[in-house]
């Protein structure tokens, strides 16, 4: 079974930074783009980041373009986000999500459905 388990989440100041990761398994991850979204509290789920199969391609929503980089080791079978610069607002548990085949994942405008993980946090405060 689809097994995707994220870690590297914690509590930062602004500007500062964190590296995210998504270990997976079960599945060939080689083959399928994948995503990150994230949820605040009391908020619903938001597309963040995207990411097509081979790694050659990604897509950012506007608020963390420029400060945040996706990007994927399909031999370690992870997926990966730097975030740097880091707001008060990038709050959230982070989620990686693997995306169907002819699903719709390189924007903001993708809807989002419910994360399998568990999710990692990350806080931004003073």
């Amino acid at each position: 079974e689809v097994q995707l388990v994220e870690s590297g989440g914690g509590l930062v100041q602004p500007g500062g930074s964190l590296r995210l990761s998504c270990a997976a398994s079960g599945f060939a991850f080689s083959s399928y783009a994948m995503i990150w979204v994230r949820q605040a509290p009391g908020k619903g789920l938001e597309w963040v980041s995207g990411i097509n199969s081979i790694g050659s391609t990604t897509y950012y929503r506007d608020s963390v373009k420029g400060r945040f980089t996706i990007s994927r080791d399909n031999a370690m079978n992870t997926l990966y986000l730097q975030l740097n610069s880091l707001k008060t607002e990038d709050t959230a548990m982070y989620y990686c999500v693997r995306v169907r085949p002819g699903d719709c994942y390189s924007g903001s405008w993708c809807p989002v459905g419910r994360p399998w993980g568990q999710g990692t946090q990350v806080t931004v405060s003073s």
